[in-house]
């Protein structure tokens, strides 16, 4: 008889492969049944999907320089702001003012309908990263990459969410405790 491959459930993902840079997890799953008699090949058993961890493994904060943010669009933000289970005690946010200084030419290859927003990345452009919870940590209270410690003019890396190969560079310009950020240059912090 023709016998199908047949795999296990996936294993939960793992950690980072490494902390204090964007990375990658890994999740597996293994064969239970080979396929036989012309029956349908194996699946993939290994998935790979990007992370970051901000600790080391001695529970250290990693120094923010060597940290890109993750971003998406500030869109995201009214939608999560509307799923999250808010029970007041979260800390208000804060939004931090970059300009753009180099822009990887990826951003401008998206056509996911998800990706859209990036067409509005362009360099030398001030850009408004919002922080608010929960990519606010509430041990260091504040997001990963907003460039907190970091020198007048250092620059600083960024990744958007949705699309590995749209990344750059930016400077800090300054942190604002109200956010009032132009919707089209408008992004949040992941």
């Amino acid at each position: 008889p023709v016998i199908s491959c047949v795999v296990s459930q996936w294993s939960v993902w793992s950690g980072c492969a490494e902390p204090c840079k964007t990375t990658y997890r890994v999740r597996r799953r293994h064969v239970i049944q080979e396929p036989r008699n012309g029956g349908e090949e194996c699946p993939p058993l290994e998935e790979r999907a990007g992370c970051v961890e901000y600790w080391t493994q001695q529970g250290t904060e990693c120094k923010q320089s060597l940290i890109p943010a993750l971003i998406t669009t500030g869109g995201f933000g009214k939608a999560r702001k509307k799923r999250a289970a808010a029970d007041g005690s979260e800390r208000a946010g804060y939004c931090v003012e970059f300009q753009l200084v180099a822009i990887m030419p990826g951003c401008l290859h998206s056509h996911h309908l998800y990706t859209h927003w990036m067409q509005y990345l362009r360099e030398g452009h001030t850009v408004c990263v919002e922080c608010q919870h929960p990519a606010l940590d509430s041990r260091s209270l504040h997001c990963y990459g907003d460039g907190s410690g970091s020198k007048k003019n250092q620059l600083l890396h960024w990744q958007a969410v949705g699309n590995p190969r749209c990344k750059g560079t930016w400077k800090r310009i300054r942190q604002l405790d109200t956010c009032s950020c132009p919707s089209v240059h408008s992004f949040l912090f992941i």
